[in-house]
C-alpha cells in the first residue's frame, strides 16, 4: 500500500465520486450464497465502533494504509470468500481494486462476497453502548449497490433497557433484509458489565443458548437468516439450539495463531449447521511475524476440514522462515 496509491483513492473521491456507483454496478460477484457453502469471510467493521486496538497495539487499525493493505492481502487468497465491512471500507476496497486493475495487477475484490455492516452506533465505552442503532448500510442500500448481504450485532443484557431498542432495530433489519431477499448475518451476544464500565461477552452455553431462540425468531421469516456466534465450549450444544446456518467469529486478537487454529478445529466441525467463519482481527493481526495472508490460508483450510491444527501450524512456521 504505497502513499501514491492511497493518494489516488482520495483523488478519485474528490474528482470522481460517481465512480463508486459504476464500480458497484459492474463488479463481478461471488457465486450465490447457499446453505451448503463453507464460507470464510473477513470481518473489517471495528473502527466504526470507536475500536482501533488490535494485536496488543492500541492504534493498530488507526493506520488506514496498513489496515487496507492487510485486508487486500487476505482477500487475494482464493480460500477467502469475501469481506464484511462498513460502507467507507467497502468503497475504499473497490477503489483500490479499480486502481490495481488499471495498473495491470490482479483485483483482490473481484468475485468476492461483499457483506455490509448495518449497526455501529453503540460506540465502545459510550453511555449508550447497548443502544446499537443504524449507522451504516440499510437493507435498501445493500440491494441498490448489489451487495451480498448484511450483518448486524445484537448485544443483550437483560438488566439494561438499551438492549430493548437494539432488539427492535434487529427485528426491523431482519424483516427488511428478507423483503430484499438478502442474507442477514445476526450476531447475538450475551454481555455483562465490566469493572471499568464497559461490556464483555459471556461465552457460556448457558447464556448463549437462550439468546439463539430470540435471534432465530426475529422478523416474519427466517428464510434468509444466518447466525454469527463466538467459539465457546460445548459448541455442539449451542449449535443444537437452532437449524440456522452458523458462522463462527474470532473476537479480539489473541496474538497466538496456534490457539486460534485449535479453537477453529474443534468448533468448526462440532455440528452440521456450523458453516464457516466470519473472522477479523485474529486473521488481520495474527501475531508477531505472522503474515495475515498465510494466517487466512491456514484458518480457511482448518475451517473446511482440509488441514488439522498441526499441519496449519507447520505451514505458518514454514512461511515465517521464508
Amino acid at each position: 500500500m504505497t502513499p501514491s496509491l492511497l493518494a489516488q483513492v482520495t483523488d478519485l473521491r474528490v474528482g470522481e465520486p460517481e465512480l463508486l456507483t459504476r464500480l458497484y454496478a459492474e463488479r463481478r460477484r461471488h457465486p450465490k450464497v447457499t446453505a451448503s457453502d463453507r464460507l470464510v469471510i473477513i470481518a473489517a467493521d471495528h473502527p466504526a465502533r470507536y475500536v482501533v486496538a488490535a494485536g496488543g497495539d492500541p492504534w493498530a487499525m488507526a493506520d488506514r494504509a496498513d489496515y487496507l493493505d492487510r485486508i487486500l492481502r487476505v482477500l487475494s487468497c482464493r480460500a477467502v470468500d469475501g469481506v464484511m465491512a462498513t460502507p467507507d471500507l467497502l468503497d475504499e476496497l473497490l477503489l483500490l481494486g479499480h486502481l490495481l486493475a488499471k495498473q495491470g495487477e490482479p483485483n483482490p475484490v473481484c468475485g468476492k462476497l461483499l457483506i455490509g455492516c448495518l449497526n455501529r452506533g453503540g460506540l465502545a465505552g459510550a453511555a449508550w453502548e447497548l443502544d446499537d442503532f443504524w449507522t451504516g448500510h440499510t437493507p435498501e442500500s445493500l440491494l441498490r449497490q448489489g451487495l451480498d448481504g448484511g450483518k448486524l450485532l445484537l448485544r443483550i443484557n437483560l438488566q439494561h433497557r438499551d438492549s430493548a431498542a437494539t432488539l427492535r432495530f434487529a427485528a426491523d433489519a431482519v424483516e427488511r433484509l428478507a423483503q430484499c431477499r438478502l442474507p442477514v448475518f445476526i450476531e447475538p451476544l450475551p454481555v455483562e458489565p465490566t469493572e471499568t464500565g464497559g461490556w464483555r461477552v459471556v461465552k457460556t452455553p448457558e447464556r448463549l443458548v437462550p439468546l439463539l431462540g430470540v435471534a432465530s425468531a426475529l422478523g416474519s421469516t427466517s428464510a434468509y437468516s444466518w447466525l454469527k456466534l463466538p467459539m465457546v465450549p460445548e459448541m455442539a450444544r449451542v449449535a443444537a439450539a437452532t437449524t440456522l446456518p452458523i458462522l463462527l467469529l474470532g473476537g479480539e486478537s489473541a496474538g497466538d495463531p496456534a490457539q486460534v487454529l485449535a479453537e477453529i478445529e474443534v468448533t468448526s466441525q462440532s455440528a452440521p449447521n456450523v458453516r464457516g467463519l466470519m473472522i477479523g482481527r485474529n486473521v488481520l493481526y495474527p501475531g508477531a511475524g505472522v503474515d495475515p495472508r498465510a494466517m487466512a490460508i491456514a484458518v480457511a483450510n482448518v475451517a473446511r476440514g482440509l488441514w488439522d491444527r498441526t499441519v496449519a501450524t507447520a505451514y505458518l512456521r514454514k512461511e515465517e522462515d521464508l
